[in-house]
């Protein structure tokens, strides 16, 4: 559930042979799933049954960097994304190596938009998300792990000779995470790492790099309440692999974001709802070449994001409800 791709921004760089180097294919937003959305996602596996959820967030950002464009004044070129996301979770109750497995399926819709001067209103639906996962308790100690294999299969929205020009990507992104958890008296301590490894694209045969996502969550419940400070980082960790249909050009862009913010959620009972925001503290990017010798063209956004997700259970073997807060993702 990437933030959009940024397609457009492409229109104002001039594509030149290029070494191979930290990037993302021409016309991506460098992920394809938007950073911080998976925060408070723990590594416990709920009941058997099967369970639903809704997820909401907006992105309000900022181009930055040394090849953002310009505008009179010096004015930013602004970028947004709403987006709805509807999700489910299957867990059968069948254990394996000791852990509880899971299935979890993701259909996601973005709407974006794109300000001065590159004026694009990119809407549709993005990738589907599928994953299988194992979750294991270690003990009593309150200590949980869990690993999975995730995917984005290309079934989004589709435009443009490079398959970039709308929400869709053209190829498949295999995302293998691994969660630790302590889960005890309340305390929720989470650790989300996760990598993005990409497939070429299916029209252009550019390959982008892989990207690295850590989430951090901290939250305490009292009652019904849950709150707490949250964070992430993302950035590009490999080289990309260029192609003919850019003449061997690679769009050279390194950049890493760290961004912090706080959760706040509600147990109703059958249902319970989480909201959280982050700010993006710092996004750096460097190392662009697809302009003139000298001009460094490297871009990436900055700005805040607000999620809220609702969390419910659908059915169930017996009548007891999923455990209070509970997190399910994507």
């Amino acid at each position: 559930m990437k933030l959009l791709n940024l397609a457009f921004v492409a229109g104002v760089l001039t594509l030149s042979a290029a070494t191979a180097a930290n990037a993302y294919e021409f016309g991506s937003p460098g992920w394809a799933q938007k950073p911080g959305l998976v925060i408070g996602a723990a590594a416990a596996a709920p009941p058997p049954g099967l369970y639903g959820f809704e997820q909401v967030f907006s992105y309000q950002s900022k181009i930055v960097g040394p090849g953002a464009p310009a505008n009179p004044g010096g004015a930013a070129t602004g970028l947004k994304a709403d987006v709805f996301a509807q999700g489910l979770l299957w867990v059968p109750g069948w254990n394996f190596l000791g852990a509880s497995y899971d299935v979890v399926a993701v259909l996601p819709f973005i709407s974006a938009s794109i300000g001065s001067p590159l004026n694009a209103n990119p809407s549709g639906m993005h990738n589907m998300f599928l994953a299988n996962e194992l979750s294991w308790r270690l003990g009593d100690s309150g200590f949980f792990v869990k690993a999975g294999l995730g995917m984005y299969v290309p079934t989004g929205t589709l435009q443009g000779p490079s398959g970039l020009a709308n929400i869709g990507e053209p190829w498949w992104t295999f995302q293998p995470n691994l969660v630790v958890s302590y889960l005890k008296d309340g305390w929720n301590l989470t650790v989300n790492v996760f990598d993005e490894i990409n497939t070429a694209n299916s029209r252009t045969n550019y390959r982008s790099g892989d990207v690295l996502h850590a989430e951090f969550t901290a939250t305490k419940t009292i009652g019904k309440w849950t709150f707490g400070p949250v964070a992430y980082y993302a950035g590009q960790i490999t080289n990309d692999r260029s192609s003919a249909f850019y003449g061997g050009a690679i769009n050279v862009n390194r950049y890493d974001i760290w961004a912090a913010g706080g959760t706040i959620g509600y147990d109703f009972g059958p249902a319970s709802i989480t909201v959280w925001g982050t700010q993006e503290l710092s996004s750096t990017a460097s190392g662009g070449t697809a302009g003139p010798p000298g001009i460094d063209t490297a871009t990436i956004t900055r700005g805040f994001s607000v999620f809220a997700q609702l969390n419910y259970r659908i059915w169930g073997p017996d009548t007891s409800s999923s455990p209070a807060n509970s997190r399910f993702h994507k």
